[in-house]
């Protein structure tokens, strides 16, 4: 399949996709700093749109301070993408805390109420009551996930204004009365929504990581269920392989 053609099946305007493979080139040194960028017509030729679109792409990341068009001369690379993956999947508890503390976000509540989790079948029992919760969190002024909760109501109740202003992992193994005996968590690669995209700031369809959390009690009780949808560039998988 032509590169034209995959632009056609995305929503996202060409010189959106168009910019965001350039930086991608950028980001993995096939075009590396000073390098001087194909041609307009070579980009036309190569990725089948039109002249305007590849303008509109160039102008984008010279903004970004990625190129520098150069009259005469062409375009040159300047810059690189930021790598600053600041949030890591994690496979311990303990860790997983360790991560929200460091972060430190800024929490944005859009929604609280009493309702029933989603759960599936065989993810756990579930509590009597919940507290849901909606929120976004931030980290020098930009949002980088999308966060419903549903707290089991009993916990939520033992310290309120905590956890509407906290992150709640941290809080949660941190209290003597609750036991988290059973934590497990799923990653999954999906697209924004367009609601995901307005929170996030992000295009519709851009890439974006989802994990599903779940906490259980001794009793196998569900007392805390978290589905997080972060920024595909806010987050990074490193794991230990078994020989």
């Amino acid at each position: 399949m032509s590169a034209s053609a995959r632009f056609l099946d995305s929503p996202v305007p060409r010189y959106l996709q168009l910019a965001d493979l350039m930086r991608q080139r950028i980001a993995r040194g096939v075009w590396p700093r000073d390098f001087r960028m194909p041609s307009l017509e070579e980009l036309v030729q190569e990725f089948g749109v039109a002249r305007v679109t590849v303008r509109q792409a160039i102008d984008l990341l010279a903004r970004e301070g990625l190129v520098s068009p150069q009259q005469g001369r062409g375009t040159f690379v300047t810059g690189s993408p930021s790598n600053d993956r600041f949030i890591s999947v994690v496979t311990r508890l303990d860790e997983l805390a360790r991560v929200y503390r460091d972060t430190q976000p800024v929490i944005v509540n859009i929604d609280e109420s009493v309702t029933s989790p989603p759960l599936a079948p065989g993810e756990g029992a579930p509590a009597a009551r919940y507290t849901f919760m909606r929120r976004v969190h931030s980290r020098d002024g930009h949002p980088y996930c999308v966060i419903n909760i549903y707290l089991d109501e009993r916990i939520f109740r033992k310290s309120p204004e905590k956890f509407r202003t906290k992150t709640v992992i941290p809080l949660l193994t941190s209290m003597k009365s609750v036991h988290i005996a059973d934590a497990h968590q799923v990653l999954t690669i999906g697209t924004a929504d367009m609601e995901v995209a307005r929170l996030l700031d992000l295009p519709m369809n851009a890439p974006v990581a989802e994990v599903r959390r779940i906490f259980k009690d001794a009793e196998g009780t569900v007392i805390y269920l978290a589905d997080v949808t972060y920024r595909g560039d806010a987050i990074r998988v490193e794991m230990d392989l078994q020989p």
